[in-house]
């Protein structure tokens, strides 16, 4: 679209000039201050052409795990530097989640689960039938769980050995969220939520109208937050009991996280809006394209990918308080360290990014960003607490 003509305003060319000068004044002083990119990590540095759709996992002492489409594993330092690589032989879409004793695991696209040791040396690797694009989770007993294409939800001992699977029959790639009961929650493309006992047992089933992609957020009351391809956002009890649903008309693969008040953030095609954990809009932030990436929730703001080509710091009605320039948009969610730096994958980089100011921890919420927890786990650190009506009487 061609630029408008600048008109000169009455008054002649001087007040036209000063005007010019006043606009631009203004509208730079409207601009936030920028975020500092510490360094970039480029994932073809040494594969040409290759990128991530992965959200990174971290470690605790700072290492940064991460799979490429080409099928590269990487360990990054916390200085952005390359650790180690692994190479997988398909595409990896899983990101991976770090057990207590550093084991990595992670899925791919060549239909094998792999588990690595903190060195990048493979310690074994458990093949299915189809790919595995599905993020694990790691219980407390260090069960791990995940879902696959060949319509099989697998339970695996810390050993590579099978502890139970359980026949779901359709596709899954939302991955699973486990309880502090232990009770394990994901969706699949048979349109329903399903909710697992430790034992693998069926605890019950949620059905809706549509696709379940996302990965559900698990609150400080036990409530299941999670997105259907009907369009709606939904909470369950604990018990697979509808409290409510939003209607989102959403067709996005975010999935939601937490902030401290139990609001529920989550990018909704154009948008990434907060609703109450009442189930009402709150306010949102608009995109002019999809958003796929969950945010990540720290006091009183949360910092999340905006079109095009940034990541913003945004506070309650769209107030933007900061930004940063990226080669490319994201399409994976971010994760934060317990410095306040911020990791966000783009495609073909890993950037770490130090918002302005004094940094802020990441908010003390049951779910405040993709995965729950840095490590990635999938797993609720905070007990269940009785779901009350407005009597004060608990909820069955």
């Amino acid at each position: 679209m061609a630029a408008l003509p600048f008109r000169w305003p009455a008054g002649g060319w001087l007040a036209g000039w000063l005007a010019l000068v006043l606009g631009v004044a203004v509208a730079r002083a409207e601009e936030p201050p920028e975020a500092t990119n510490l360094w970039v990590f480029p994932f073809y540095k040494h594969f040409p052409q290759n990128g991530s759709i992965c959200a990174p996992a971290l470690a605790p002492d700072g290492t940064l795990y991460i799979g490429s489409l080409d099928g590269t594993f990487f360990a990054i330092t916390p200085e952005g530097k390359e650790k180690w690589i692994f190479k997988a032989r398909l595409e990896i879409k899983s990101s991976p989640a770090i057990g207590t004793d550093g084991t990595v695991y992670f899925g791919s696209r060549d239909r094998n689960f792999y588990a690595l040791t903190p060195e990048g040396k493979l310690k074994w690797k458990f093949t299915t039938a189809a790919w595995v694009d599905t993020s694990p989770a790691i219980a407390v007993d260090d069960t791990i769980y995940f879902g696959g294409w060949d319509g099989e939800f697998y339970a695996l001992r810390p050993d590579g050995s099978v502890k139970w699977k359980h026949t779901v029959g359709a596709i899954m790639d939302s991955s699973p969220s486990i309880a502090a009961d232990g009770t394990i929650y994901f969706g699949a493309h048979d349109k329903k939520l399903y909710a697992l006992n430790p034992d693998g047992s069926v605890r019950w089933t949620f059905a809706t109208g549509g696709a379940i992609l996302s990965s559900p957020a698990i609150g400080t009351d036990g409530i299941v937050y999670f997105t259907s391809l009907d369009g709606n956002l939904y909470a369950v009890t604990p018990q697979g009991t509808e409290v409510w649903r939003y209607h989102t008309s959403s067709t996005t693969e975010s999935s939601p996280v937490l902030d401290e008040e139990g609001n529920v953030l989550i990018g909704l095609n154009d948008r990434c809006a907060v609703i109450s954990r009442e189930g009402k809009f709150l306010w949102h932030y608009g995109s002019p394209i999809p958003l796929d990436c969950s945010p990540v929730v720290v006091p009183g703001r949360y910092y999340c990918s905006t079109p095009w080509a940034t990541f913003q710091g945004i506070a309650p009605n769209d107030h933007r308080l900061w930004v940063t320039k990226l080669s490319e948009s994201m399409y994976a969610s971010p994760v934060m360290d317990d410095r306040g730096i911020v990791f966000a994958c783009n495609q073909h980089n890993l950037y770490a990014i130090r918002p302005p100011g004094d940094l802020l921890p990441v908010a003390k919420s049951p779910w405040p960003m993709f995965r729950g927890n840095p490590r990635h786990t999938g797993r609720s650190s905070i007990a269940i607490e009785p779901l009350r009506n407005k009597t004060g009487t608990n909820v069955p």
